[in-house]
């Protein structure tokens, strides 16, 4: 056979392992983002509805979050710092429950919504945030264009979102909330097409151990769903309309 014919047919077939490899690997981290979704979307709605819950994170007299739930709104962040911190030294099944635990008390701390804005109004921002993301999500995965660069705009327009959030926690002013909401949009649909290409380029790397490419691809999903979810909470406080619930 000829030579040429004998490299084209190898070159093909490792060509197909390896994307067999990579859609697994997405695929993987995939399932972890909606488990994490669907966790928190349970979390919340127990939260807000389930009286017993409820009256332990909110006030019943004046509706305000208790001290526990106050804790709900910065845990988070404390859970990723530990799980990014801990990557190399943690073993996947903590890192497993560690990403569980974030999920459900993410979903607690995001239960204030349905006191804020009617069902509807949440189920059709989620409908639309779901196809935007998975526009994006394709759009990173597919496209050739090396999105580095646009990832770092992202990030530094993430910095500026993150400290205008601040500023206006005290100036109170709905103008600079729409325009960060709008902002916001923007950075998290583009962090969601560099997140996918880059966790496509961690499944297409060989020299990566085992154990670390699924604490990678953990850490993927965690990732995608903090995308998914500001980009939620974005369009809901543009187009969520008036408040109070149903």
């Amino acid at each position: 056979m000829d030579n040429n014919k004998l490299n084209y047919t190898y070159d093909n077939i490792i060509q197909v392992d390896e994307n067999t490899v990579t859609r697994k690997f997405m695929a993987n981290v995939f399932l972890w983002m909606f488990l994490a979704l669907g966790i928190s979307a349970l979390c919340a709605f127990e939260a807000a509805f389930n009286p017993s819950v409820r009256d332990v994170i909110y006030d019943a007299t004046t509706g305000q979050r208790t001290g526990l739930g106050t804790l709900t709104i910065f845990a988070p962040f404390a859970f990723i710092m530990v799980m990014g911190l801990g990557l190399q030294k943690l073993a996947y099944p903590i890192l497993v429950v560690l990403f569980i635990a974030f999920a459900a008390v993410m979903g607690v701390g995001l239960s204030s919504i349905f006191l804020q804005y009617t069902i509807n109004a949440i189920l059709g921002v989620f409908a639309s945030t779901s196809v935007l993301f998975a526009v994006m999500a394709i759009a990173g995965y597919t496209t050739q264009t090396d999105l580095t660069k646009f990832g770092s705009l992202m990030m530094m327009g993430l910095v500026g979102i993150i400290i205008a959030s601040v500023v206006n926690w005290f100036l109170q002013s709905n103008q600079l909330d729409y325009i960060i909401s709008f902002v916001g949009v923007a950075v998290f649909i583009g962090l969601t097409a560099y997140d996918v290409q880059k966790l496509k380029q961690i499944a297409a790397t060989e020299d990566i151990d085992g154990t670390l490419k699924s604490k990678l691809g953990l850490m993927g999903a965690l990732s995608l769903y903090l995308d998914f979810v500001n980009l939620f909470l974005m369009l809901l406080r543009l187009f969520g309309g008036g408040r109070g619930r149903n």
